[in-house]
């Protein structure tokens, strides 16, 4: 059975939005090692509505760091939905209705893991159902101060530390799984 990880580029207050403006000076090869690997282990992507379009309109057009898109546009895609009717981008379906039913049959479908990287409402959902796997947190050395948070107006949720590394960075690679016990 598949697993749902998600993953994380996150500052020391918590911040996850745009990390574009914030995260590039902390990337190095044990970073993009990690990221490499998450993406080959990768049977299906899965996304909440804003990040398909952010990374739609993207990952179809740029001249940017082609290995990934190539990898990104080819691979099978699933999108989270309550207003989304269709997906243009390659291999993308929408999933919208029972999402929790849907979920639950993908991951009986689909041969890897089906990996996350953003979309903080999506994960804190899985979350709340019970259906995300692992949490995997990049913390980085940087207050940012503002900006959307992972875990903001959310129920307490109990996660048991499986792994952790520190990089040369400063940056915490820390891995996550629900507590259920």
């Amino acid at each position: 059975m598949a697993k749902i990880i998600s993953s994380f580029f996150i500052s020391l207050d918590g911040v996850v939005e745009s990390p574009d403006k914030w995260h590039f000076p902390y990337w190095n090869d044990e970073m993009g090692a990690f990221v490499g690997a998450g993406m080959q282990s990768a049977g299906a992507f899965l996304m909440g509505r804003k990040l398909y379009e952010e990374w739609s309109a993207y990952w179809t057009t740029t001249d940017n760091d082609q290995d990934a898109a190539m990898a990104l546009n080819n691979a099978r895609k699933y999108v989270v939905s309550s207003t989304l009717e269709k997906a243009d981008w390659d291999n993308t379906t929408v999933i919208s209705g029972d999402v929790a039913a849907g979920l639950r049959a993908l991951k009986k479908e689909i041969d890897g893991d089906i990996q996350m990287s953003g979309s903080a409402t999506t994960v804190r959902w899985l979350l709340a159902n019970g259906l995300l796997d692992e949490l995997n947190l990049l913390v980085h050395p940087i207050v940012v101060g503002r900006g959307q948070r992972l875990f903001e107006d959310t129920p307490t949720h109990p996660l048991k530390l499986v792994r952790s590394e520190t990089y040369q960075t400063g940056v915490l690679n820390l891995g996550y799984v629900p507590d259920v016990a």
